[in-house]
């Protein structure tokens, strides 16, 4: 009789014991909410809100509010030691492209290729279309291409860089001692465009 008590004791002992540990483990779990949702195209708080134009990579989409656009090649730029990118845009009919560049600030511009001109960077400065551009810099270097740029893996380029007063811009580049390619365009600020990163 004495041991059938004991034997209950010991059972109402356990069960007892069961449910204190299950009372205190749900306790815990709801002292801890869960981490709520994230945005997965919310750019870090380290980051421009539009995205890190320096992270731009041939897959990512271009929001221009407007318009959007994939990146269908980007080109890996040195000199030196510095280095620049320039980001092939997906348009029908022409060419265009983003560059990017840290000097010491993160430089933005946005060019259109101009097949029409048959210019070559000669002089300090150059008149095109009523428009006097001014050289910056000139200079060689080498490249690296990813994705789709009508290029080698890697290779030599030579560029020239014209600017007018108005901030108006001329670029000559040509690559593998090719012909020179003749660009125009303009500076663009970071927040002008929204960054989606691709896959």
């Amino acid at each position: 009789m004495i041991e059938l008590l004991l034997l209950l004791i010991l059972i109402v002992g356990i069960v007892i014991g069961v449910l204190i540990y299950t009372q205190r483990s749900r306790s815990q779990k709801q002292d801890t909410p869960p981490p709520p949702p994230q945005d997965p195209f919310a750019a870090s708080a380290t980051t421009d809100t539009a995205g890190d134009p320096l992270a731009i990579k041939a897959g990512d989409m271009i929001d221009w509010g407007n318009e959007r656009t994939w990146i269908r090649g980007t080109l890996r730029l040195s000199e030196g030691g510095y280095t620049w990118s320039e980001h092939f845009l997906e348009v029908e009919g022409g060419k265009r492209w983003l560059s990017v560049e840290e000097d010491p600030d993160v430089e933005l511009a946005l060019w259109s290729g101009r097949p029409d001109l048959s210019l070559v960077p000669q002089g300090k400065s150059i008149e095109l279309e009523g428009v006097t551009y001014k050289l910056e810099e000139k200079g060689s270097g080498s490249y690296r291409s990813e994705g789709t740029t009508g290029l080698k893996a890697q290779g030599g380029m030579d560029y020239a860089d014209y600017e007018s007063d108005d901030g108006q811009l001329l670029a000559f580049e040509r690559f593998d001692h090719g012909n020179w390619e003749v660009s125009t365009g303009q500076k663009i600020a970071a927040g002008t465009f929204t960054i989606f990163p691709g896959s």
